[in-house]
């Protein structure tokens, strides 16, 4: 998929490796895990952002997506195959169709925009902060510190709603009481100058971040595998296609979407000599 994704634009010499890469790969990926028709993949891809954003159009893309899942639920159970939506109809916990709808698509979000925002913060990094010159020059040492700079200094996840105080405490010289609704900062976290002394950095292989949550809600480590495995790869294979790519405007006027949960680039524009497609 990732090579599919370079050949479309790798004889131009110009991308966008937000719009036309990084928002692209994981959904790819997942539909294929899913057993979604390679096809459908960009509409869900819009629906997915349209969603994420929360604009005017964010309960047509949510729509979108159920209608996808139901539809694809429905064809798996007349015929299953090898794919995640016939392994859950076949789980014998007796779940409902729709249980196993509002599962996947729960999935579905999960897994495509903060790995397509680790692909392009990552990228942003590696092609802006000299530290990591030398990966655009053939060396992959440096994409998995890039990758793990981004999860404890940029960390797409930002901020998680929805956790209710079990009992009556005190944080951080706050009073919450039980039952309060407690707002996640991530970033915050990873920020804390308790674990951060004197502005350490902690990256390399300091894996210690809050980027996956923690504790029951944290996200299972096989999803944080599957999103590791795809980011990795869609960064190595941006640095092995085009080499000598570099950006296209300064650093300073990249923009990020406006979001209370995720930190993701709106654009990401690059430039490179020219190559064929594979």
């Amino acid at each position: 998929f990732a090579d599919e994704l370079i050949d479309a634009v790798c004889g131009e010499g110009a991308a966008d490796l937000v719009g036309d890469y990084a928002m692209l790969l994981p959904v790819r990926v997942l539909a294929r895990l899913y057993g979604v028709p390679d096809e459908e993949g960009p509409a869900l891809v819009t629906a997915l952002n349209d969603m994420i954003d929360g604009r005017e159009r964010a309960i047509a893309g949510q729509r979108h997506l159920a209608s996808a899942i139901a539809q694809l639920l429905a064809e798996r159970r007349a015929r299953p195959a090898d794919d995640v939506a016939s392994r859950m109809l076949a789980d014998p916990g007796g779940f409902t169709d729709e249980e196993i709808a509002q599962d996947l698509m729960v999935m579905m979000a999960a897994g495509h925009q903060p790995t397509a925002d680790w692909i392009g913060n990552s990228l942003r990094l590696m092609l802006a902060d000299e530290r990591f010159a030398a990966s655009l020059f053939g060396g992959r040492n440096s994409v998995a510190d890039a990758m793990n700079e981004v999860l404890w200094e940029d960390t797409p996840t930002q901020n998680v709603a929805g956790r209710w105080a079990s009992r009556d405490t005190h944080l951080g010289g706050r009073r919450i009481r039980q039952g309060d609704l407690v707002l996640l900062g991530l970033q915050g976290a990873n920020s804390d100058p308790q674990v951060r002394v004197h502005g350490s950095a902690l990256t390399g292989g300091n894996n210690a971040h809050f980027s996956f949550g923690h504790g029951e809600h944290r996200c299972p480590f096989p999803a944080q595998e599957v999103a590791e495995v795809i980011a990795r790869t869609g960064i190595e294979v941006v640095l092995d296609r085009l080499p000598d790519i570099d950006l296209a405007v300064p650093a300073e006027s990249l923009t990020r979407r406006p979001s209370p949960w995720l930190r993701g680039l709106t654009r990401l524009p690059v430039r490179f000599t020219p190559v064929p497609a594979l």
